[in-house]
């Protein structure tokens, strides 16, 4: 009965993925790039107003500072009142939030169909017309440090993160906490924030989503009518970061923590992104990552650390190729009771040469390629989801085209290709291997 359902998966999947999604995508006479995805099955609408600005975009000693941002935007404009915008939102049955990445800033809000005109007036007037106060840069400058401390300081596993991070990118903003530095946290002040909205937040560095129950037509016309009038900013600069530099030496990093009650590894290394019309490469290394590490039954990791051997109880590997600029691939292994960190360590090496030397297993590529596909094609039932992928594509140097194509250039990846991209990867000068623990006995009597 398994293997007919699994046969009858693998007939139909194809069949569906074929349908692509309805977009249209146009650009206004200011710069503003329109997406538009259409969804009738509900209506629902969600708009997304995704910026060409994250933390990788901020001035060298004012981390955190489009984080910062996004918090102050909710606050009032010259036309609403402080919460506003939200407020409205809610009273009209919808929600509405915002997030900041290394490359973007993103705000959505999710709405009935017929109360897009409404959310869209609000979003181009926070475009236009933010207001920044001085009472309110302490008050949201102490929400931020309460949230790195909620979110980081206080988990040993997200300052281990950020410490590899930092010595992952020797030359590059991806080095630097999305959230920011504390100590530069502490100082952002009116003028950072004031001059970041002012340089990045413009029609012209913005990309448009509306996906759900609309007609493209009138989509266009409420975008010319409330984004269209927005005057482009002629000074944006150009979207060039520092570039890394070759990278030569393995790092180490050992992280040790009073309240660390598992201990772990974390292996990272340096990794191509996803480039315009030149995807396979973070193809291959997508089906990589989900041969190795991507189910807790049947990847190698898995089945040769916690089946075979049980000398883990996780195993993991990690790629997100949407990138502007290189990104990093990552293993996780956490050993089971009486194996050392040593010891797994070893034996995550040994794993990984065996795979190099023995290749991918006929099968379980084309299980992963399925698996792939039928993500893709649910993903699609959601319109957030939609307007994510492309909001976060666009913004990271990506197409409409580009991400239109991704599902069937994942489809072409070959055993060939995955072997190809884990030897460019795997190359030990450009890793840094993280080790979580609690402190040593001598350690803590030191300390003491």
């Amino acid at each position: 009965m398994l293997r007919l359902i699994a046969a009858c998966i693998c007939l139909t999947l194809p069949a569906i993925a074929a349908a692509d999604e309805t977009v249209t995508n146009f650009t206004l006479d200011n710069g503003l790039e329109v997406v538009v995805i259409e969804d009738h099955r509900a209506p629902v609408v969600v708009q997304m107003v995704w910026y060409r600005s994250g933390s990788a975009d901020e001035p060298v000693g004012s981390s955190g500072v489009a984080h910062f941002l996004e918090h102050l935007t909710f606050k009032q404009t010259e036309n609403l009142a402080p919460g506003e915008l939200s407020a409205t939102v809610a009273a009209n049955g919808g929600s509405d939030n915002a997030f900041t990445s290394y490359d973007y800033t993103a705000y959505f809000q999710r709405i009935a169909a017929d109360r897009l005109e409404l959310v869209m007036s609000m979003e181009a007037d926070r475009m236009e017309n933010l207001l920044l106060k001085q009472e309110d840069i302490a008050t949201e400058r102490d929400v931020i440090l309460e949230e790195r401390s909620q979110r980081t300081d206080t988990s040993p596993g997200a300052l281990l993160n950020e410490q590899i991070r930092a010595a992952q990118f020797l030359n590059h903003r991806y080095g630097v906490p999305i959230i920011g530095w504390r100590h530069e946290m502490e100082a952002l002040d009116m003028d950072d924030a004031q001059t970041f909205y002012e340089t990045f937040y413009a029609p012209n560095n913005a990309v448009l989503v509306i996906a759900g129950d609309v007609d493209p037509e009138e989509v266009r016309a409420l975008a010319e009518q409330y984004y269209g009038p927005i005057p482009a900013n002629a000074d944006i600069p150009e979207r060039v970061r520092p570039a890394e530099p070759p990278q030569n030496a393995a790092r180490r990093v050992v992280f040790e923590d009073q309240r660390v009650a598992q201990p772990y590894i974390s292996r990272s290394y340096l990794a191509p992104e996803r480039d315009p019309g030149a995807q396979e490469d973070a193809a291959a290394l997508t089906v990589l990552a989900q041969l190795l590490g991507g189910s807790n039954f049947t990847s190698v990791l898995n089945d040769k650390l916690q089946f075979e051997e049980q000398i883990a109880v996780y195993t993991s590997a990690f790629y997100d190729g949407q990138a502007l600029d290189d990104t990093s691939f990552s293993l996780v292994v956490v050993p089971s009771d009486g194996i050392t960190l040593d010891e797994a360590e070893a034996a995550l090496d040994r794993v990984i040469a065996e795979f190099l030397d023995e290749g991918v297993d006929a099968e379980q590529l084309d299980r992963i390629k399925m698996q792939l596909r039928a993500s893709q094609i649910y993903a699609r039932d959601n319109v957030q989801s939609a307007a994510n992928r492309y909001g976060s594509a666009l913004t990271s140097g990506l197409t409409v085209e580009d991400v239109q194509a991704w599902p069937d250039i994942l489809q072409e990846v070959t055993a060939g290709d995955v072997m190809e991209a884990a030897r460019v990867v795997f190359d030990p000068r450009a890793s840094v291997t993280g080790i979580l623990k609690a402190p040593t006995t001598e350690l803590s009597e030191v300390s003491q």
